[in-house]
């Protein structure tokens, strides 16, 4: 008698972290011993090299950073990682107090810019928001990322219909876009909305906008 196949378990999703990048030894297991006296899990890098040696794309956490390292910047690698789409949450620290610096990693998306020496509550209430900013950016993704897949089960004709739908067109201009009957536009609809799961236009809307089904707005 053969045995079922048994599938090996999926691994269970890694911890959120903070990842911690200075060429300061001693300030990387100062903050080390910081997030993990109030159970943050936490990894240090003396550089970005490291970093990104280390650490597999969209890991959940966030970065703590400094401003000046050797070889590539704390904001140089903010803009790498904006480039790849790397969407961690970052929190810088510097040792110089640059205020052009700090307006340039905020409008870029920093969650915080804290001046060394910082407070350890400073940084515990901004790798707090941090982490929260993480986690909705992740459960934002995980809709999305749905939305898409149940799109993608759509016919051709079901995409049409909800695109032109949620653009805000009466089902007889749809139907006369389309070459249908309004009644199969109507069908059409239906199974569209059943198939996205919505449970109202207004629902099938929102959901089009986050596919950018009528292209980004300016």
């Amino acid at each position: 008698m053969r045995r079922p196949e048994t599938r090996p378990a999926p691994e269970p999703p890694s911890a959120p972290t903070v990842y911690v990048v200075d060429d300061d030894e001693e300030l990387r297991l100062a903050l080390a011993n910081l997030f993990r006296s109030v159970s943050l899990p936490a990894r240090v890098f003396g550089s970005t090299a490291e970093f990104l040696e280390a650490v597999p794309a969209r890991s959940p956490g966030c970065l703590v950073l400094d401003i000046r390292l050797p070889g590539v910047s704390g904001l140089e690698f903010q803009s790498q990682l904006a480039r790849a789409h790397a969407e961690i949450p970052i929190i810088f620290m510097t040792g110089h107090g640059d205020i052009p610096m700090s307006v340039r990693a905020m409008k870029a998306g920093a969650i915080d810019f804290l001046v060394k020496p910082f407070r350890d509550q400073d940084m515990l209430d901004a790798v707090a928001v941090a982490l929260e900013a993480d986690r909705m950016q992740r459960q934002q993704h995980d809709q999305s990322a749905g939305v898409r897949e149940r799109f993608e089960r759509l016919s051709a004709r079901e995409r049409e219909v909800m695109t032109l739908v949620t653009r805000g067109l009466m089902n007889k201009q749809v139907a006369g876009e389309l070459g249908l009957s309004e009644i199969t536009v109507k069908l059409y609809r239906g199974q569209a909305m059943r198939k996205m799961g919505a449970g109202s236009l207004a629902d099938l809307v929102r959901m089009a906008e986050a596919l950018e089904l009528h292209g980004r707005r300016a």
